[in-house]
Formats: structure tokens, C-alpha cells, sequence
């Protein structure tokens, strides 16, 4: 059984673990959820603020495009910068950023102006996806790590789910510049409350160069376990944004469906995320790794029921929500454990690993949207993208496991 006296004391005494204090992990949700928040809250104004900024919409979807970009992007030089300086210094830089740019995106005069705030509000909202994660593994064992991200996923996720309802609630009151009067608020608020409430977590490595950064980078790319815990794990959860993109023409077009109605549908496939990232939570430590993982093949029938469904053309609400809503229950059981995992297999440089392992998520994310949009059957296309994701999921898991599996082996040896 884990030792879990050390990391959970509730005794008045700040938590420790290895003398390393435990901040609250609903401020890591809080700054993590921070960074989804601001790219989905956006999408239901679109149309508003292109009206107000005289641009086309191909213009307006730029600001999403934009948005992904920056946390990709950003994500691989946080982990480095924080595994060098240090947690809350590089994590509060990042918010400062964060607030900046949402300053600036409120007060756009142009849509060339809102493009760059969107580009850089990404750049500082992605600290948090980083750091967040690194902070859970500094301060936990993999087994309690796969318990906490498990937990902390279950209060990120409910971010795509409302974000949108609320950003149209904004726009609809206050018009669209008041979405980023809140992601200003939202920033100051996480501003004040890390300066006050998180310690820092990491053991610095001052050595950290430039080029040390790269050999890092490199040394986890070539690492087999490393690289299917991360592949595997993207493909696993961000290739749901396929659905996503699909989703007002598969349900909105083929199906007929009112457009106030895919919120909601949207929504309780989050909840399935929810569940998941629930059962996972529960199941730590008590089931190993490896079973949590093939959680994916239950992902992988849900998604080939969608895809028999739509070549048959046999789609009604309820023939794609329910295999929908399995494959959310799988990804979330199967993506904490694929993060603690990878983020652990060099854990003096978790902050590098999280930042490589956000990249690969956003990367995955992007293309299974852009593959999405390529065929006029969207149910078709889609759950076509979400089998051969899953696919490639259960086979970067496997190879994954085996190699970590030689990997203690030899170091037992």
C-alpha cells in the first residue's frame, strides 16, 4: 500500500510530501481550467465581434486557430522554464502574460489587434495546463499522481462543457468585449491567488541551458515509453475535438436538431469525461496502470458502433450519443493514468515532459479537427478520425507499457 500519510495531513499543518508542501488542488484546476476556459468561451460570439471589428469569417475563425497555436506552442517552453527557475516565478510570469493580453484583446480596435491578444492570451494561459500538471507530479507519488490529475480533471473538463453557454450569456447581456472583461477578472483573480497560495514545489536545476533543454526534449522523444504514454494519451482525449467541430452539422444538418440543442448534447458528453475521470480517481492504486489504460478499447468499440452506424445511415440522437458518450467514459478513465505515466518516466524533468505531453495534445487536437472538415458526411468523417485515433491510442499504450515493463526489469536487475 502507498504511503499516503506524508501527502495528506490534515492536522493544521501545511501537507508535505518528501518536505515539499502540497498546494491546494483546486487552485492547479483553477489555473489549468484557465487556459481551456478562454479558448472556448469565445466561439459563441464569433459572429458579434466580427460585425464590430468589420471582419469576415474566416478572420473570426482565426482567433481559435490562433488560440490553439499559442498553447501548443507555448506549452514546450514552460515545462523547461520551470524546471529551471523554478515553479511559481515562471508560473506567475506566465499569468501576468495572461492578463495582458486579455487588456489588450478587450480594447482591439481591429481584428489584427484581437489576433495577436488571442495569440499571446494563449501563450500565458497554457503556463497553468503546464505547471499545473508539474506541481501534481512534484508533489506525489505516480500511483497518488494518477489519483490526483484523475481528480483535477474532473473539475478542468467541466470548462468546454459550460464555456460556451456562458460566453453567449456574456455576449447576449454585455456584448462581446465583456467575455474578456472576465478572462481579465478570471487572471487577476488567479494572479493574487497563486502569489499568495502556492509554494514552490520543484527542485530547480540551475544548469538548465538552452542546450540541455533540447537533450531533454530529445532524450523523452526517444524514450518508447515516454513517447506512447503521450501519443496514446492525446489520442485518447483530444481527438474528441473531431466530434466537437462536426457537431453543429452532424446534429444540426443530418439530424435536424434545434441549434440550442447542441450545447446541451455537448455537454453531457462532457459529463462522460466526468465519470470517467471519477471511476479512474476511485480505481487508483487498487488497479494497475496497464488495466486503467485498456480502458481505451472501450473507447475504440464506442467509436467503431458510431462509425457502422453511419455507414449504415442509421443516425438519430441517440444512436450517436450513447457510443458518444462511452468513448468519453473511456478517454477519461484512460488519460490520467497515460499523464502520470509519462510525466514520471524522468521525473527531474517533469515540467519538460508536461510541456512536450500538452504539445502533443494540442497537436492531436488540431489535426483530428482539421481532418474532420475534409469529407461532406460529418458523422462518417468524424467517427472515421475517433476510430483511427483510438487505434493508434491502444497501440502507443501497449508499446508504451512493454517498454516501461523492460525499463524496471532492468534497473530490478
Amino acid at each position: 500500500m502507498p504511503q499516503k500519510a506524508d501527502a495528506e495531513q490534515t492536522d493544521g499543518k501545511p501537507n508535505v510530501l518528501g518536505g515539499r508542501p502540497i498546494p491546494p488542488l483546486w487552485l492547479l484546476a483553477l489555473i489549468t481550467f484557465s487556459g481551456t476556459l478562454a479558448m472556448h468561451i469565445f466561439v459563441p460570439v464569433l459572429p458579434l465581434a466580427g460585425q464590430s471589428l468589420d471582419a469576415n469569417p474566416a478572420q473570426m475563425q482565426l482567433t481559435i486557430s490562433f488560440y490553439i497555436l499559442g498553447l501548443a506552442c507555448g506549452q514546450l517552453f514552460y515545462g523547461p522554464l520551470s524546471d529551471r527557475h523554478g515553479r511559481r516565478p515562471v508560473l506567475l510570469a506566465g499569468l501576468a502574460v495572461y492578463l495582458v493580453a486579455s487588456v489588450i484583446a478587450l480594447a482591439s480596435p481591429d481584428i489584427h489587434t484581437l489576433l495577436g491578444a488571442r495569440l499571446l492570451q494563449a501563450l500565458g494561459g497554457c503556463a497553468g495546463m503546464v505547471i499545473g500538471r508539474a506541481v501534481v507530479r512534484d508533489t506525489s507519488t505516480t500511483e497518488e499522481a494518477t489519483r490526483r490529475l484523475a481528480l483535477m480533471n474532473l473539475m478542468v473538463t467541466i470548462g468546454p462543457g459550460f464555456a460556451p453557454v456562458l460566453g453567449a450569456i456574456l455576449g447576449d447581456i454585455a456584448g462581446w468585449r465583456s467575455i474578456f472583461v472576465f478572462l481579465c477578472l478570471l487572471g487577476l483573480a488567479n494572479s493574487l491567488l497563486t502569489w499568495k497560495l502556492l509554494p514552490e514545489t520543484a527542485r530547480k536545476t540551475a544548469d538548465q541551458t538552452a542546450g540541455l533543454v533540447l537533450k531533454n526534449y530529445l532524450n523523452l522523444l526517444r524514450t518508447p515509453a515516454f513517447l506512447g504514454y503521450a501519443i496514446g494519451g492525446s489520442c485518447a482525449t483530444t481527438s474528441f475535438y473531431a466530434f466537437v467541430s462536426a457537431a453543429p452539422f452532424i446534429f444540426g444538418t443530418q439530424l435536424n436538431r434545434p441549434s440550442h440543442e447542441i450545447g446541451i448534447y455537448l455537454g453531457i458528453l462532457i459529463l462522460g469525461y466526468w465519470l470517467g475521470s471519477l471511476i479512474a480517481s476511485r480505481l487508483a492504486g487498487r488497479v494497475s496502470v496497464p488495466k486503467l489504460l485498456r480502458s481505451n478499447i472501450l473507447s475504440l468499440a464506442a467509436a467503431l458502433y458510431l462509425l457502422v452506424t453511419a455507414m449504415t445511415g442509421h443516425l438519430t440522437v441517440i444512436t450517436v450519443m450513447l457510443p458518444m458518450f462511452i468513448y468519453t467514459i473511456g478517454g477519461g478513465i484512460a488519460s490520467p493514468a497515460a499523464l502520470a505515466e509519462a510525466i514520471s518516466v524522468n521525473p527531474r524533468v517533469a515540467g519538460s515532459a508536461s510541456g512536450l505531453y500538452g504539445f502533443f495534445q494540442m497537436a492531436v487536437g488540431a489535426i483530428a479537427t482539421a481532418l474532420a472538415g475534409l469529407g461532406e458526411d460529418h458523422t462518417l468523417t468524424a467517427s472515421s478520425v475517433v476510430v483511427v485515433a483510438c487505434l493508434l491510442s491502444q497501440v502507443c499504450f501497449a508499446v508504451a507499457n512493454r517498454a516501461a515493463r523492460r525499463r524496471a526489469d532492468y534497473i530490478s536487475s
